[in-house]
């Protein structure tokens, strides 16, 4: 008896998917549960678990196969040992090879046993290290010595100035002696071409990922369908970075987990969400949606593309709490484990490009959602504190938002007071 395997059901408005790989061939031996497929949706990748255990006996999707919800993927055969008794009447042809291969596998290991291929080895063994340690080790550095010596004042200016192996520069002087001219001659050596192009060529053509198509298609809706603006601010770090430095190994050993940036974030976003709920809403035709629930979207970089997972009901986490969810969900989304559940849901979106040493970006919509906060690179910066130039850590940060229900006021003092309780992080604790 053989069971199907078919396209489960993907989410909220997936339809279809690509076969992104097979992880068992047909004729292999798979155990109930075991993933045999994984599918590639518009949002995340997921694996097709067997429905039984037995053989993969039939494959009707082949890689890079477009593939409906419902549609067959293969077949497992629970009589798995069963499938492969057509194939009895060649049995004594292969018994046959399979004899003299062996016997031809015991000549080959009688020929190569005998002691007489393996002393010259043994001898070698021992000879190696005498070479090593009289002449190369010993040696080197008084060559070395010698020819740094016979280097002109000239020489030795330019490779100090520009680190450069003298060991690996051919000198055309006398007696191999490197003069300025060979010197001057490497630097302005033409480089080799790149190692992608003598691989793949002068251009590549490569399908973009249904994730990648996904992605483009969402940020041009998002252009094209929300009235972005985009304001900045600036915050000074240094009290944050105080209060981590001196309470992190006790947060550390009570919590198991080591206080980020984010918690603070996250924190401060909820507190001005709640006192501008347009930020926190969405336009459904000509009606806005105030959600008086707070799930923080963040953006997650991954070798697949950029996902956007959801940190849910964040007003009612701790900050232990809010660094534990964090972890364990980028670390799903860059194994490829989210699910749809973990990316749906989101009311504001948190990005982080200051990991990858962006000072200043203008973020883009999440869509349907209204705002989304980017944060930058921390830079110590020249600042006025009580009229005297001081040196802080400060951030640059971008409020992006859809300006068709926020204005300009509410956009100004909802990043206001994130910097206020930022800069102020006992405001987070006090709830004021």
């Amino acid at each position: 008896m053989s069971e199907k395997i078919v396209v489960p059901v993907l989410g909220e408005s997936i339809t279809e998917a690509t076969v992104a790989k097979w992880l068992k061939k047909a004729g292999d031996r798979v155990e109930a549960d075991e993933p045999v497929v994984e599918l590639e949706t518009d949002k995340v990748n997921l694996e097709v678990p067997s429905p039984t255990s037995g053989v993969l006996t039939e494959i009707n999707s082949a890689d890079g196969s477009v593939v409906e919800v419902g549609a067959l993927l293969g077949s497992v055969s629970e009589n798995g040992n069963k499938v492969v008794p057509p194939k009895k009447k060649d049995e004594p042809k292969k018994l046959a090879e399979e004899t003299r291969e062996t016997n031809v596998i015991k000549l080959d290991t009688n020929k190569k046993e005998p002691k007489v291929f393996e002393e010259p080895k043994t001898e070698q063994k021992k000879l190696e290290p005498l070479i090593l340690t009289e002449e190369v080790v010993e040696n080197k550095p008084v060559v070395e010595e010698i020819r740094n010596e016979t280097l002109s004042p000239a020489v030795r200016k330019i490779v100090a100035e520009n680190n450069i192996d003298i060991a690996s520069v051919q000198g055309s002087g006398k007696d191999g002696r490197v003069l300025k001219g060979d010197l001057i001659s490497l630097m302005g050596a033409n480089p080799k071409p790149s190692e992608r192009k003598i691989q793949y060529g002068q251009e590549e053509r490569i399908k973009m990922t249904r994730l990648r198509q996904t992605i483009a298609k969402r940020l041009k809706q998002a252009q094209e369908n929300a009235a972005l603006l985009t304001t900045f601010n600036e915050v000074d770090m240094s009290t944050i970075m105080e209060m981590r430095k001196e309470n992190q190994q006790d947060f550390q050993s009570r919590y198991g987990i080591k206080l980020g940036f984010m918690s603070f974030f996250v924190k401060a976003c909820v507190v001005a969400l709640k006192h501008f709920p347009a930020v926190n809403a969405e336009i459904d035709g000509d009606e806005i949606i105030y959600k008086n629930y707070y799930n923080i979207s963040f953006a997650v970089g991954t070798d697949k593309g950029l996902v956007v997972p959801v940190l849910r009901n964040a007003d009612e986490l701790s900050f232990a709490d809010i660094e534990k969810n964090i972890k364990d969900i980028s670390e799903k989304a860059r194994d490829g484990k989210l699910t749809i559940e973990d990316l749906q849901g989101g009311t504001f979106t948190i990005s982080n490009g200051g990991v990858y040493g962006s000072m200043l970006s203008t973020p883009i919509l999440n869509l349907p959602q209204s705002g989304v906060l980017g944060m930058h690179n921390i830079v110590e910066r020249p600042v006025v504190v009580d009229g005297e130039i001081k040196i802080r850590p400060i951030m640059y940060l971008a409020l992006s938002y859809d300006h068709r229900i926020i204005d300009g006021k509410e956009s100004v003092s909802f990043l206001k007071m994130i910097k206020e309780n930022l800069e102020d992080p006992r405001r987070l604790f006090l709830d004021i």
